[in-house]
């Protein structure tokens, strides 16, 4: 995987790129939450392992920010801290949106673990965003099913969720093959 690796510490900083990387995963580094900031959008990446305590921009910050995008593919979030493991941490921590939280010094065996769980995890939330942009419809009057199994025609409900309105219209090759022949119907039936 491509992991962005947030550090302030230069030694911490290439221990973890060392270690990242002998694990056979890419490495992104960046040097405080600014920076990772920068990098994320420049660059995506499914996996963030950041460093808690930072200048310019914390990790928990830079969860925060990671978790308010939307439209975006979930990125499994590691923090990393000299912290103790409490309650109050964890809590604090888990409600700035981090999925797993290890304590300093880094253990390979434990970072090797939770990035497996992150591949998994990753997995399954692709599979169920695939399955979750499939709109089930109607081959027959194009209807499409919302989430309580109720069919409604395809503008209303794109116009429930986009606020898109629609103006209808007869595209060339409908006009020849539909309504030139009602047309020609019309006229023979008149005579």
């Amino acid at each position: 995987m491509k992991i962005l690796a947030v550090e302030d510490d230069k030694v911490a900083a290439t221990v973890m790129r060392k270690a990242l990387t002998r694990l056979g995963h890419d490495v992104v580094l960046a040097g405080d939450g600014e920076e990772a900031w920068s990098a994320l959008e420049a660059d995506a990446v499914r996996v963030i392992v950041s460093d808690w305590t930072m200048p310019r921009m914390d990790g928990l910050e830079l969860c925060r920010r990671v978790r308010a995008r939307t439209q975006q593919q979930y990125v499994y979030f590691i923090l990393l801290t000299g912290h103790d493991a409490t309650e109050e941490n964890q809590r604090t921590a888990a409600e700035a949106g981090v999925d797993d939280f290890l304590t300093k010094p880094l253990d390979m065996t434990q970072l090797w673990t939770r990035l497996r769980v992150a591949e998994r995890i990753l997995r399954y939330t692709t599979q169920v965003r695939q399955l979750e942009e499939l709109l089930p419809i109607c081959a027959y009057c194009k209807k499409i099913r919302d989430d309580q199994n109720y069919w409604q025609q395809m503008e209303s409900y794109i116009n429930e969720r986009t606020g898109s309105d629609f103006s209808h219209s007869i595209c060339p090759d409908c006009y020849q093959r539909v309504i030139v022949p009602e047309m020609e119907k019309l006229k023979g039936g008149g005579s």
